[in-house]
C-alpha cells in the first residue's frame, strides 16, 4: 500500500532494506511466476509433444490390442500398473520438472538468494486483535489492487478462447471428415493459439505488477528524517560521545607527552606561541626526535615543566615554527632541519662534552 504517513519522505537506507530482507519482506510479484510458467509450459509441450504423442500412442495401442488376451491376476494387474505409471511419468515428469525450474528461476531473479523462517513464525497478536487483519483483508487498497489483477487475468483467460473459437468457426465443419491424427493436430494448434492469446495480456499484467510491487515496497519502507539521523548516529556513533572519547584520548596523549618533557635535551620556542621538546640519542635514532610540541597554553605548560626539570630552553622563532608544522610527536626531524637543530644542540653543555654528537 502506498505510503500514507506524510513525514516519511526519505528513501529507505541499506540497513532498513537488509532488516526487511532478513524478516522475509522482499519485493516479489505474485503474477510474474504465473505468466512465466504458462509460457514455459507452452515451450515444453512444443519441444516434447512428439515424444508424448509417440509414447501415448504406443500405450493406447497396447491397451486396445491386449485387452482381449489380458487375464486379470494379482501379478498381472501389478505389472500393468507399473508399466502404465512408468509411461505416464516419462510423458509428464520432464515437463513438470521444467515448469518447476522456471518457477524457481523466476522467483530467484526477483528476490535473489534468501532463506529465512521469520515468515513462518506465528504472530499471536493477530489472534488477540483480528480487527486490523480484517480491515486489511476487505478495505485496504492492496485488496482492491489484487482483486483488479485477478479480474484482468480471468478476463484475459476467458476472452482468449472466445476470440480464437470465433475465428475458427469456418474451419470446424471439415473436421467431421478428418482422421484422428488430423483432429488431434488441429486441437493442439488451436489450443496453443488460445494460450498465446491469453499469454500476451498475462505478461503485460505481470510486468505492471512487478513494477508496482517494487515501487510499493520502497514506499512502505520509507523513513522520516529523524529516523535517518538516528540510524546514522547508530552507525557512526553519537557525535557527543565521540567528542568525549576524543577529548579523553587527547587528555591521555597530553599527559603522556608532558611526562616526556623532562627527558628532553632542549625545548625550542618562538618564544610564546610555539614550543618543541627534542631528544637526541645516537644509540636509538640517527637524528633528534620530537618528544612534545604545542602552541599557546600547551607551549607555556611545556616550558614550565622544562624549567622545573632543568631542561634548557632555546628561543629560535623560525626553527620552532618549522619543527611544529613539519614533525609529529615521536618522529625524527627532517633532513632539511638537521643543520639548524645541530647548531642549537651544539650550544648545550651536554653536547659540548661530546663533540661527535648530532
Amino acid at each position: 500500500m502506498p505510503q500514507t504517513d506524510p513525514s516519511k519522505t526519505e528513501k529507505p537506507t541499506q540497513k532498513r532494506l537488509d532488516k526487511a530482507r532478513r524478516d522475509g519482506n522482499v519485493p516479489k510479484s505474485q503474477e510474474l511466476p504465473k505468466a512465466t510458467v504458462v509460457l514455459a509450459g507452452l515451450v515444453a509441450l512444443w519441444a516434447y509433444i512428439g515424444y508424448i504423442s509417440k509414447d501415448l500412442m504406443g500405450l493406447m495401442q497396447w491397451f486396445l490390442t491386449s485387452s482381449s488376451t489380458f487375464t486379470p491376476s494379482k501379478q498381472a494387474v501389478y505389472e500393468l500398473f507399473v508399466m502404465s505409471s512408468v509411461s505416464i511419468a516419462k510423458m509428464t515428469l520432464p515437463v513438470l520438472l521444467f515448469l518447476g525450474l522456471v518457477a524457481f528461476v523466476t522467483l530467484y531473479l526477483q528476490v535473489g538468494q534468501l532463506w529465512t523462517t521469520k515468515t513462518m513464525e506465528p504472530k499471536f497478536s493477530k489472534f488477540l486483535n483480528p480487527l486490523p487483519g480484517l480491515q486489511r483483508m476487505f478495505f485496504s487498497v492492496q485488496t482492491w489492487i489484487r482483486l483488479g489483477k485477478s479480474v484482468l487475468q480471468a478476463g484475459a483467460i476467458g476472452i482468449a478462447p472466445y476470440i480464437v473459437l470465433t475465428n475458427e468457426m469456418h474451419n470446424m465443419p471439415p473436421l467431421f471428415y478428418s482422421n484422428a491424427t488430423e483432429l488431434a493436430r488441429y486441437m493442439l494448434v488451436t489450443g496453443a493459439k488460445m494460450v498465446v492469446y491469453a499469454l500476451v495480456p498475462m505478461l503485460l499484467i505481470s510486468l505492471a505488477d512487478l513494477l508496482y510491487t517494487r515501487w510499493d515496497y520502497t514506499e512502505n519502507l520509507k523513513m522520516t528524517k529523524d529516523e535517518v539521523k538516528d540510524e546514522r548516529k547508530q552507525a557512526e556513533g553519537d557525535p557527543k560521545i565521540k567528542a568525549k572519547q576524543k577529548e579523553k584520548m587527547l587528555g591521555v596523549m597530553m599527559k603522556r607527552m608532558m611526562a616526556d618533557v623532562p627527558k628532553a635535551d632542549v625545548v625550542i620556542t618562538n618564544p610564546t606561541h610555539f614550543a618543541v621538546a627534542l631528544k637526541y640519542d645516537a644509540a636509538r635514532a640517527p637524528a633528534p626526535v620530537v618528544l612534545a610540541k604545542g602552541m599557546d597554553h600547551v607551549a607555556l605548560r611545556i616550558k614550565e615543566i622544562a624549567r622545573e626539570a632543568g631542561v634548557p630552553i632555546k628561543e629560535n622563532k623560525p626553527l620552532a615554527r618549522a619543527l611544529y608544522s613539519s614533525v609529529e610527536i615521536g618522529e625524527m626531524i627532517p633532513e632539511e632541519l638537521y643543520q639548524a637543530v645541530a647548531a642549537t644542540l651544539a650550544q648545550l653543555s651536554k653536547f659540548k662534552r661530546n663533540p661527535g654528537a648530532a
